[in-house]
């Protein structure tokens, strides 16, 4: 069960991901199915990084299922009979991120990484710990973390114990600068990148699009509805398009379209409507003063680019040139809701 969601300063998700322990095969990872090349290099990178049991980097465009393919390999390493930790780093203030992580031990220790029993750290150990968009976590907590897969012993309830989990960690495209520049940690980067797997975008895989919204109409549906499916000339136009927020967007299509129509076979006109192709502009209708215009843009244009960068605060900051602080305070002052949206 997640743990509690909520709005403000202690905005985060810590999620136990319990594995197959009953001998039965989970399906493939959403994002590794289809036969184009990238996604078979894709499946047998996974497949031979899990038999390992070092760091791993995935590093994809937002909008790409990052936490299929982090499960993926959690489920095929030694460790699958443990949980999957997971923690969304740019899901909350620093400060919560954190103590979420570490836990809020005041036990102090100038030799070793301090965590409480009740840490996402402690609760992973046996099994992984997946960190969804590691360039999101503060200076500090990323220094904390490279110190952690450093040394490899934590003190935990005041014993020092081996950290033993693996970390498996998520990134944006912009992480290779990022360490460049320093604005994440050389040290971590080092550590995370031994292993790493660059997951493609859709554009570059539209072969594989239909078996995926046949994946996504089945996760939709579930073991009631399996008689859906998408006509050739459906598929067609879903394969044509370049998806810029990737399967997160193609799952929200494919959802709207469900909802729209009874039928079994889905046709291209439902998705045509969906998807707005080529609507004709709005009619302009002014309404309120100019404060109010400059507040409405503000927030829209804001939650856009949150939007776009898949709610990655770090990345959406630097689109609009501000600290990830600033971003934090002004969206709370707007109402703007930091939460992933699910897709």
């Amino acid at each position: 069960m997640p743990f509690p969601v909520s709005d403000g300063a202690e905005l985060y998700r810590l999620v136990p991901e319990h594995t197959h322990s009953s001998g039965s095969i989970p399906p493939l990872a959403i994002e590794l199915i289809g036969q184009s090349a990238v996604a078979v290099r894709s499946r047998e990178l996974v497949r031979r990084i899990a038999a390992l049991d070092t760091a791993v980097l995935l590093v994809g465009e937002s909008g790409i299922d990052v936490l299929s393919v982090a499960r993926e390999i959690h489920e095929r390493s030694r460790r699958s009979g443990a949980p999957l930790q997971v923690v969304a780093c740019g899901e909350g203030d620093p400060a919560s991120i954190d103590a979420t992580l570490f836990g809020t031990s005041a036990f102090r220790d100038t030799d070793l990484v301090v965590v409480s029993p009740e840490s996402a750290v402690a609760l992973a150990r046996g099994g992984s710990l997946f960190l969804r968009d590691v360039v999101d976590l503060s200076s500090g907590t990323q220094a904390r973390l490279a110190r952690l897969l450093r040394d490899g012993e934590v003190r935990l309830s005041g014993a020092v114990v081996s950290t033993d989990l693996r970390l498996i960690a998520s990134a944006g495209p912009s992480i290779d600068e990022d360490a460049r520049a320093h604005r994440f940690r050389p040290d971590l980067y080092r550590r995370l990148s031994g292993s790493r797997i660059d997951l493609p975008p859709l554009r570059a895989r539209a072969a594989d699009i239909p078996a995926l919204a046949e994946r996504v109409l089945q996760e939709i549906g579930g073991a009631s509805d399996t008689g859906r499916t998408f006509t050739h000339a459906a598929q067609a136009l879903l394969s044509a398009l370049p998806w810029p927020r990737n399967l997160a967007g193609l799952r929200e299509a494919i959802a709207q379209v469900v909802s729209s129509t009874d039928a079994t076979a889905l046709q291209i006109e439902p998705l045509l409507a969906v998807l707005q192709i080529e609507r004709p502009a709005p009619v302009f209708t002014p309404i309120g003063t100019l404060r109010e215009a400059r507040l409405r843009f503000e927030r829209e244009y804001i939650a856009a680019v949150l939007q776009y960068h898949g709610w990655h605060l770090a990345e959406a900051a630097r689109t609009l040139g501000i600290q990830r602080p600033n971003l934090y305070r002004k969206a709370r002052q707007l109402g703007i809701p930091l939460a992933r949206r699910s897709s």
